[in-house]
């Protein structure tokens, strides 16, 4: 069974395990926020066109300007780019022919980027056992052998953040062993903007923060995001990055978007409502949930059921889920769940009742 290395491919999905897909499908395999975007966004919709005919703002205005007063940065500390995707492989590309550790499970993109770049990957693997826990004393053992050590905050797939005092541990470590950091935060709106490390990029300069539009606001078809970092990084990133790598449209929408903050709320208010609902159900049905604080959560059957038949049966049943067959150190026993809306998360349910009910 061949299955897509992301979520939000359900008809890859479908094709992939040769099930002909139903006529209604609940895709719960991503993890954007169910509200959709902004009401703004949409409003402004035909007025957009009028930059079809027009050629972007080489640097990414107005979205750049209002990224730099968002988080209080300067300009010369940011890249946009054509989605996080982009911008990973921009900063990839920064250690060609270098290692990087990469600390599993995690999202797979970034070993996608950086084998495309002769990049040799150290795995560090954060073990089931501890919850998947950030496994802090491997990871500086490893420091002084690499360039740069990535790390997800909040982890993708399993949700998990490392604490404050960890990770700032862990980055001050990475600096004296002259080793980068990356710092993915595609989620973390999702839980509070104040966790963020972008506040302290200027007193580190060897770390770059990268930050997707796609998951909070709704936006995934116009490919938006941005890095923060110090200025001598954001220059040599710039200067391999495609002429005109975000449109106009994205441009506008992304600086839009940034101005919702009662959208922001709403969606983190619904994302920690569904999560603790959902995280309470699965244990009384006797499995185990990772302390997700994100808009998604993964989850093990307990013993003596198998999470392939179960994903499966939820195919048939026309809701996708997130498999876990390539993520290192979950190896298809887990599945991750999008927190959307309200109405299709109970219908998970009742789907989940009835299989279990059968075991």
């Amino acid at each position: 069974m061949q299955l897509p290395e992301h979520g939000a491919n359900p008809r890859h999905v479908y094709a992939g395990v040769g099930i002909e897909p139903p006529a209604q499908i609940v895709d719960l395999s991503e993890n954007c926020n169910p509200e959709g975007p902004p009401q703004s966004v949409l409003d402004s919709w035909a007025k957009l066109a009028n930059d079809l005919h027009r050629y972007p703002d080489a640097s990414g205005e107005p979205f750049l300007s209002r990224v730099t007063a968002y988080h209080g940065v300067s300009v010369e500390s940011i890249i946009v780019g054509n989605g996080a995707a982009e911008i990973l492989s921009l900063i990839a590309g920064r250690y060609r022919g270098k290692r990087a550790i990469v600390v599993h499970p995690t999202f797979s993109e970034y070993e996608a980027t950086l084998r495309a770049n002769d990049v040799e990957i150290e795995r560090v693997i954060a073990l089931e056992a501890d919850g998947f826990a950030l496994p802090v004393d491997v990871i500086e053992q490893k420091l002084a052998i690499a360039s740069v050590l990535y790390i997800c905050t909040p982890n993708n797939p399993t949700g998990v953040m490392p604490t404050e005092a960890d990770l700032l541990a862990l980055i001050v470590k990475a600096g004296e062993a002259n080793c980068e950091v990356v710092l993915d935060e595609a989620f973390i709106d999702f839980i509070d903007e104040a966790k963020s490390f972008i506040h302290k990029v200027s007193e580190f300069p060897h770390c770059v923060v990268v930050r997707s539009m796609t998951k909070m606001y709704a936006i995934p078809g116009i490919r938006l995001g941005y890095a923060v970092a110090h200025s001598a990084v954001i220059t040599e990133l710039k200067s391999r990055a495609p002429h005109w790598n975000v449109n106009s449209v994205a441009a506008k929408i992304g600086a839009t978007c940034l101005d919702e903050e009662a959208y922001r709320g709403r969606a983190i208010r619904h994302a920690a409502e569904q999560r603790e609902n959902m995280t309470a159900f699965l244990k009384s049905y006797g499995c185990t949930v990772t302390d997700s604080l994100a808009n998604y959560l993964s989850f093990r059957l307990r013993d003596g059921l198998d999470a392939r038949e179960l994903y499966a049966h939820m195919l048939r049943r026309g809701i996708v889920l997130r498999h876990s067959e390539n993520f290192v150190g979950m190896d298809g026993r887990w599945l991750r769940i999008g927190m959307k809306s309200a109405l299709e998360l109970d219908l998970l349910k009742r789907e989940l009742a009835d299989w279990f009910s059968e075991r």
